[in-house]
C-alpha cells in the first residue's frame, strides 16, 4: 500500500486474489499494533463490503490498546472488490452477501425505483443492481472466504488457528445470519449489523426452522438502528421488523445470542454497529 494511504490505514496491507469461483477480489489486512505472530497469534476477524467499510472499521484496531475497554488482539481482513469492478461493489454485493433462493421484498424494489426517481441512480443502474439477486451466491462467498482466503491468510500472516470471527453490515448483516446458520464452527463469533432481512420469507428463517430447537454455538451479535425502527421508510421498517423477529425466534432457545439498539442510521450505524460487535464479542 502507498504511503500516502499508510498514513491513513497504519499496518494494513492490500492484495487482489480471485476465486475458485471465479470472482475477483480486494482484501485488506490489517494487523495488531505491535503484532508479533511468533511471540503471539492473533485471530481473524472477517469484514464484509470492504471497498465501504475498511475506512470506517480498520482504525478501529487500536481499540486493542485502549486502556480502560481493550478488545482482544484479532487481525482484520476486510473483503471488498477490485479493479474496474470496484466501483460497482454496490451491485456486486447482491451476488454475494444475500442467501441462494432469497425472496426480493416489494420495500426493496421500491426503495430502488426511488433512487432512479431521485436521480441518484439511472435506469441501467437499477435493472443492474436488482438482476444480480436473481442468482444470488452467498453459498459461494462464504466457501471463498473459509475455502480459498482464509488458507492464505493463515499462511502470510501467522494466525491463530482459532477463535475468528465475522461482521456484516446490511445486506452484510443478512449474510452474517446465514453463515451463523450454515458455517459450523468455523467462526467463534458473528456480528450482524442491520441485517437485510426485508422479506419476512428470508432464508434464514427457513433455516432457523429447519435448525428446530437447537441453535449454532457460535456467538451471535445482532444490532439494528432507532431510527430504522422509529423512521418512515418502508424498507428500513420491514429490515428492522424482521431483524426483531428472528431475535424473538431465539429467546426460547438455548444459543449464545446478544442484541443492542443503536442511535443511528441506517446509513451512519456502521461503525458503532461494528464497535459493539467487538466490544461484546471481543471485549477482555
Amino acid at each position: 500500500m502507498s504511503t500516502m494511504w499508510q498514513g491513513c490505514l497504519a499496518h494494513t496491507d492490500y492484495f487482489e486474489t480471485r476465486s475458485s469461483g471465479g470472482h475477483d477480489y480486494g482484501v485488506w489486512v490489517t494487523t495488531p499494533p505491535n503484532y508479533d505472530p511468533a511471540a503471539a497469534q492473533a485471530p481473524v476477524v472477517y469484514v464484509l463490503d470492504g471497498n465501504w467499510t475498511v475506512g470506517l472499521t480498520a482504525p478501529l484496531i487500536v481499540t486493542q490498546l485502549d486502556p480502560m475497554q481493550p478488545i482482544q488482539p484479532y487481525v482484520q481482513v476486510s473483503v471488498g472488490y477490485a479493479g474496474e469492478e470496484a466501483e460497482h461493489w454496490e451491485r456486486l454485493r447482491n451476488r454475494d452477501l444475500v442467501p441462494p433462493g432469497e425472496p426480493v421484498a416489494k420495500e426493496f424494489i421500491d426503495a430502488v425505483e426511488s433512487r432512479v426517481e431521485a436521480g441518484t441512480m439511472t435506469r441501467e443502474q437499477a435493472d443492474a443492481y436488482l438482476a444480480e439477486l436473481n442468482d444470488s451466491r452467498a453459498d459461494m462467498f462464504l466457501n471463498f472466504l473459509t475455502d480459498d482466503l482464509h488458507p492464505r491468510i493463515e499462511r502470510d500472516y501467522g494466525t491463530a488457528p482459532s477463535g475468528h470471527g465475522l461482521f456484516g453490515y446490511s445486506y452484510g448483516g443478512l449474510f452474517s445470519l446465514y453463515a451463523w446458520l450454515t458455517n459450523g464452527t468455523f467462526f467463534e463469533s458473528i456480528g450482524a449489523g442491520s441485517p437485510g432481512i426485508i422479506n419476512e420469507e428470508s432464508q434464514v428463517f427457513a433455516r432457523l426452522r429447519e435448525m428446530g430447537d437447537t441453535l449454532p454455538a457460535t456467538k451471535l451479535h445482532l444490532t439494528v438502528n432507532d431510527k430504522e425502527v422509529l423512521g418512515d421508510l418502508a424498507v428500513y421498517q420491514a429490515l428492522s421488523k424482521n431483524a426483531a423477529s428472528f431475535l424473538h425466534h431465539l429467546t426460547a432457545r438455548n444459543g449464545s445470542v446478544t442484541s443492542a439498539l443503536m442511535r443511528e442510521t441506517h446509513v451512519t450505524g456502521l461503525q458503532a454497529s461494528f464497535l459493539s460487535y467487538l466490544r461484546t464479542c471481543r471485549g477482555q
